[in-house]
């Protein structure tokens, strides 16, 4: 482990005691970490078929074991909230398949995340019938009900997506560039953000953009400016055409880190095939039927996912990552999975369930109490269980918590 990671290690002072606040001294106890602070998470837009019971027979098998390799792999899941998909008529929201996968996810011990709220791809074809205040109110509409409808089951939210080219956007007409160009950047985000804070004020809510030019840190320096408040900072990281790395990588996270707002790489793709050509601007536009993974890519994948992970896994102010996504041949048809189309694991998910679940993780240990019910531990930011004689509990160490203290109430 290198000296990054160790420094990311909170040396934690756990008192244990009896329910009457009696240290248990010099006893032997066994803790065990169950879930990492640190989300690693990934979209997990085939939960949405899975827990509304669409599969059956051999699909249903592998997406069973599909739905396995994501939860030994991960903690947090993206769920699909595309405007155009999830309400295709006006008025009849899917909202019954999304709080099935949200609640499958949180049954499984899943963060879950709605992506997005706002967004010029993939919105509503029907706003094209109204004028920009009718479709602005739409808008604002959309936010307060999925904030509202989902609370408890999603409270973190990408609330706009790719506001940077939003209002220049010019592939196709659609309403929200209408709205973003008519109103601006910041009034946009700010109408955006202000909704869904006022609806849900405890929910984590990110502003999110592949662009990671100056032109996207200097939009954030306008919203906050402009009072707007961002829970976390999010950035995609496609590299269909080849990772970034350490320098750029290091490059990014410093002029981000400025603000001192969590970041969460929200969108993250290593290819194990061919790289996509250089020349392309936007990676929708490379359309192939057929990307296969190989051999050498899968190597590569493998060596610069890890050093991607351990690089961001390291840094202060990052607090998430998000494979974009787990299997092969979903978005652009590429091998940008962990997992083959097989349902086989790639180095990849290997080498990062070594560190997620072995380097970086504590597994059952037994230590013993000091002579005032005390235990040093070492350990990333996470939840615990401390167990002696049967009797167990759950404790969680962070920054702001670095000396729980531990009850162990009779067994009963």
């Amino acid at each position: 482990m290198n000296q990054q990671l160790k420094d990311k290690m909170i040396n934690a002072s756990i008192t244990v005691t009896d329910q009457n606040g009696a240290p248990l001294a010099n006893q032997t106890v066994t803790v065990a970490q169950t879930n990492h602070k640190f989300l690693f998470g990934t979209a997990a837009f085939d939960t949405v078929p899975l827990a509304g019971g669409e599969y059956t027979g051999p699909a249903l098998e592998k997406a069973e074991q599909l739905a396995q390799n994501l939860l030994k792999l991960c903690n947090a899941a993206t769920l699909p909230f595309y405007w155009g998909p999830f309400e295709p008529k006006q008025g009849a929201p899917l909202t019954k398949s999304r709080k099935l996968a949200a609640q499958w996810c949180l049954n499984h011990n899943l963060k879950t995340k709605g992506h997005p709220l706002c967004w010029h791809t993939m919105t509503a074809d029907w706003l094209l019938q109204m004028d920009n205040a009718a479709i602005l109110q739409a808008q604002v509409d959309r936010i307060k009900r999925e904030v509202s409808d989902f609370r408890g089951l999603i409270d973190m939210w990408d609330v706009i997506n790719e506001a940077v080219i939003m209002p220049i956007f010019d592939k196709y007409d659609n309403g929200i560039t209408r709205i973003c160009k008519q109103n601006g950047r910041i009034q946009t985000i700010k109408t955006m953000f202000e909704t869904a804070r006022a609806v849900n004020p405890s929910a984590v809510l990110l502003i999110n953009d592949f662009e990671t030019s100056p032109a996207y840190d200097i939009l954030i320096e306008g919203c906050l400016e402009a009072g707007i408040q961002f829970d976390v900072i999010g950035i995609q990281s496609h590299m269909h055409q080849g990772w970034w790395g350490l320098e750029k990588t290091h490059e990014i996270l410093e002029r981000f880190s400025r603000f001192n707002i969590p970041i969460h790489f929200t969108e993250t793709t290593l290819v194990s095939g061919q790289l996509m050509p250089p020349e392309i601007v936007d990676l929708n536009d490379y359309q192939v039927t057929d990307w296969p993974s190989t051999p050498a890519g899968e190597e590569r994948q493998a060596r610069e996912a890890v050093q991607h992970y351990e690089t961001l896994f390291a840094h202060p102010l990052v607090e998430g990552i998000t494979w974009w996504d787990l299997q092969d041949g979903n978005w652009l048809h590429a091998p940008g999975g962990l997992i083959r189309k097989d349902g086989s694991t790639k180095p990849a998910y290997d080498e990062l369930l070594k560190r997620i679940k072995g380097e970086w993780w504590l597994p059952a240990t037994q230590m013993t109490t000091d002579a005032s019910g005390m235990l040093q531990l070492s350990a990333f930011a996470g939840d615990y269980e401390l167990s002696i004689n049967g009797r167990r509990q759950a404790f969680s160490i962070d920054k702001n918590a670095a000396n729980p203290r531990v009850t162990l109430n009779p067994q009963v």
